[in-house]
């Protein structure tokens, strides 16, 4: 058989497939660029045409206005920056805690969920599908209204034995207060955080030697926790106590001592607590759901209890399934935190709405804010997807 000269000829590379992807991104790639250099020209353009150029020198003007919630020194004659600053850490602060408490009630409600008993299922059904189906604004704005602003006033507080008293200018509760042996007992706890870390891992990698995974976490709180107190007794007898209880008391028209948690900030974190819960609880049902009956079949014939069975078992596998939609989750709470200046906490947002009205610098503003927001974002990404790697189940 013999072939023409044409047969072997080269494909054209218009027509050859490799070349036409490369060509296809290039000039997508291009079409972006193009069109995002001219959006940003156009800002700059636009904002040099109203005589306010694209600038973060106003950051070192004073602010003079008050922040009613700092977790740093912050006054009327502080920095535009500070102002910031004090909004970043207070949006750290719910955000942090609401993750952290989110977590808890959510595991909680997603494993009732799964209960046999009928009224514990239903009960946990309802908080699940009412709380999912309310916009979080609205929640946030019911929260604050009818119940954090409606409790009683200071002169007739409700107490809980007076660690704790309920008011409508806040939650006042007992807090620790460091004493004179305070320099001194940092230190200790210090070293039993390392002995009881380095207890925590040597156990987990017991477990992993020899199947039979034991609660580090548990062992190394036990042993932190108990260096601790023993640290705080030495101290107690030899020296200064480290620490003393700071309890509220009614000083005038107002409470004096202990810790004060403010209305504002009661109503978003209770707010952002209980909404992402219902969907975290979604989440753990799934994803326990998902971990097949012949799992736990075989956990109950090697005669495990039901709760080693979920804690040995079943949660451990369900992890695969729960982090990647977990992560969503802490990603969407620390995102809804921005509507905090319904309620009036003030956060990076609220704080950054109010530098804009005085200082009308709204573009940079709104600049820094998404920064600091995609930051959050990719951290907590970051460290899910860590800890998703160390959870997936690996094939050979």
């Amino acid at each position: 058989m013999t072939f023409k000269k044409s047969d072997h000829a080269a494909v054209p590379f218009w027509r050859d497939e490799r070349y036409l992807q490369i060509i296809v991104q290039v000039i997508v790639v291009a079409a972006v660029a193009v069109a995002g250099y001219w959006l940003v020209r156009n800002l700059l353009t636009g904002l040099e045409d109203l005589g306010i150029p694209l600038s973060f020198r106003f950051l070192g003007i004073e602010a003079q206005f008050d922040i009613g919630e700092t977790l740093i020194d912050y006054s009327r004659t502080s920095t535009y920056a500070r102002a910031l600053l004090v909004g970043i850490l207070n949006t750290i602060k719910v955000s942090f805690l609401g993750i952290i408490f989110a977590t808890i009630f959510g595991v909680i409600v997603g494993i009732a969920r799964l209960s046999k008993n009928w009224l514990v299922s239903t009960i946990a059904a309802i908080y699940v599908e009412a709380l999912r189906n309310i916009p979080l604004l609205v929640l946030l704005v019911f929260l604050s209204i009818t119940v954090f602003q409606k409790l009683p006033l200071v002169k007739n507080a409700l107490t809980l034995w007076g660690w704790a008293f309920l008011t409508n200018r806040g939650i006042y509760i007992v807090w620790p207060q460091p004493a004179g042996g305070w320099d001194v007992y940092k230190w200790f706890l210090l070293g039993s955080f390392i002995i009881g870390l380095i207890v925590a891992i040597v156990k987990y990698r017991e477990g992993q030697r020899t199947g039979r995974m034991p609660l580090y976490w548990l062992w190394g709180f036990v042993v932190f926790t108990g260096l601790a107190a023993v640290a705080w007794l030495i101290l107690q007898l030899v020296a200064e106590p480290p620490l003393y209880l700071d309890f509220p008391s009614l000083q005038g028209r107002n409470f004096k001592g202990g810790k004060s948690l403010t209305p504002e900030f009661m109503a978003l974190f209770t707010g952002l607590v209980i909404y992402t819960s219902a969907f975290i609880a979604e989440v753990v049902r799934a994803g326990i759901q998902a971990v097949s009956k012949g799992q736990r079949e075989a956990a109950t014939a090697l005669g495990l209890t039901g709760f080693q069975t979920m804690r040995l078992v079943i949660f451990p596998q369900a992890m695969r399934v729960i982090i990647p939609p977990l992560t969503s989750q802490y990603l969407n709470l620390t995102k809804n935190s921005s509507l905090a200046i319904a309620v009036g906490y003030p956060d990076l947002f609220a704080v950054g709405s109010t530098i804009i009205n005085q200082a009308g610098r709204s573009v940079e503003i709104i600049l820094i804010m998404m920064g600091v927001y995609l930051t959050f974002s990719l951290l907590t990404s970051l460290f899910m997807n860590w800890y998703n790697k160390h959870t997936r189940l690996v094939e050979r």
